[in-house]
């Protein structure tokens, strides 16, 4: 099946990894190292849980400020654009988080993408829930969809969903989650362009 739209993580995907010290953000949490963020929130009391996200968002917001645009990202959405894929952002991220990091970016604004869903629209990843919603918002079924992130989850949620998937590895060291395998193995985002070009049926 051709692929028909993009979905993109955010940090670390479409920005520079590393603005964000996650963990530093599980210490001000007291939240384990091996425990995801969000899970851990959701673990708590009402109140508690109020509490951690305000401080989750004031991190994330500190972060979004100093970020800035991964090297050949705003290149890669432009060609995408030429191509006339529809795009999306799917992240465990603020709204609010994403917005600010879009401001360091020259070239790309929020309006590009046909869809932004963040951990507020509910379901985060490894919910396969919210790449489901970004094909449908796209106007075609998750398996015309290609995801690409920098991390398990997408690949998690993106395999869930039915959509095929891409891995895009910062390091040589980092290891490729064995189960469930991504699609496909990037190291810099301009290598997205030749291997969607034979995937898209729009030259």
């Amino acid at each position: 099946m051709v692929i028909k739209g993009i979905l993109f993580d955010f940090d670390g995907t479409l920005t520079v990894p590393g603005a964000i010290n996650f963990l530093e953000i599980k210490a001000s949490l007291g939240c384990s190292p091996e425990v995801p963020i969000l899970e851990f929130i959701e673990s708590l009391d009402d109140d508690e849980q109020q509490k951690a996200y305000s401080l989750l968002d004031r991190h994330e917001e500190r972060a979004a400020r100093i970020s800035f645009p991964a090297q050949g990202a705003e290149g890669v959405i432009r060609e995408l654009k030429k191509k006339d894929l529809p795009l999306g952002i799917i992240t465990r991220n603020s709204l609010n988080a994403v917005l600010l990091a879009l401001n360091n970016f020259d070239h790309v604004r929020a309006e590009d993408f046909a869809i932004i869903l963040t951990r507020d629209d509910g379901t985060p990843k490894p919910d396969p829930a919210g790449v489901v919603i970004a094909a449908q918002k796209m106007g075609i079924v998750p398996e015309e969809l290609l995801l690409v992130g920098d991390f398990s989850l997408d690949i998690m949620a993106g395999h869930a969903a039915g959509a095929r998937t891409v891995l895009i590895v910062h390091d040589t060291t980092r290891v490729i989650p064995p189960d469930p395998e991504p699609d496909y193995t990037i190291h810099h985002l301009r290598e997205l362009i030749p291997l969607i070009s034979p995937l898209s049926p729009i030259p």
